[in-house]
């Protein structure tokens, strides 16, 4: 099994979006047996907060349910459960790259290098669009989940059995 960790700041919009989405899209492709996925946020400001209410608008308006998750902060045992820890900004991956162990294998990198056609290289914070802000973040991590499993079924799954739809 993959596990895949996605982070942002407060852990209420971005990363919550990415493991709704990622969660969907993994059942749509048949691979949700083989992948494991969880979010957090760098800091506990939002701990056991649901996710803000206009991602969940967002994300149920596109078929994916944010509603049962709660945000949390990412923890230094993260980099020994996950293999990989996707973070959303620049600020972000650095916050991650102080707290990860020196001997750590987790994969570290921005969640947008799994998707280099899109016209950006992080996701930006929804906060500063209003409810647009919220519907690009939604198209920008749906495109990008979708490359991210992409990637994790043809390098690290490595299935024998044909894909399931």
């Amino acid at each position: 099994m993959v596990r895949v960790l996605f982070v942002c700041m407060g852990n209420i919009c971005r990363s919550p979006t990415g493991e709704g989405v990622m969660r969907q899209r993994l059942v749509e492709r048949g691979l949700d047996t083989f992948v494991d996925v969880d979010s957090a946020g760098t800091i506990a400001y939002h701990a056991g907060k649901k996710p803000d209410r206009r991602a969940r608008d967002e994300a149920l308006r596109q078929g994916v349910d944010l509603g049962p998750q709660r945000a949390r902060q990412v923890k230094v045992e993260d980099f020994d459960v996950f293999h990989i820890v996707l973070a959303m900004d620049a600020e972000n991956l650095r916050d991650l790259e102080r707290i990860k162990p020196k001997d750590s294998e987790a994969d570290l990198r921005l969640l947008c290098d799994f998707a280099p056609e899109l016209p950006v290289n992080e996701v930006p914070d929804p906060y500063y669009g209003g409810d647009m802000g919220f519907r690009n973040v939604f198209k920008i991590v749906d495109t990008a989940v979708g490359r991210l499993i992409d990637h994790i079924e043809s390098e690290l799954l490595h299935l024998d059995e044909p894909r399931r739809t």
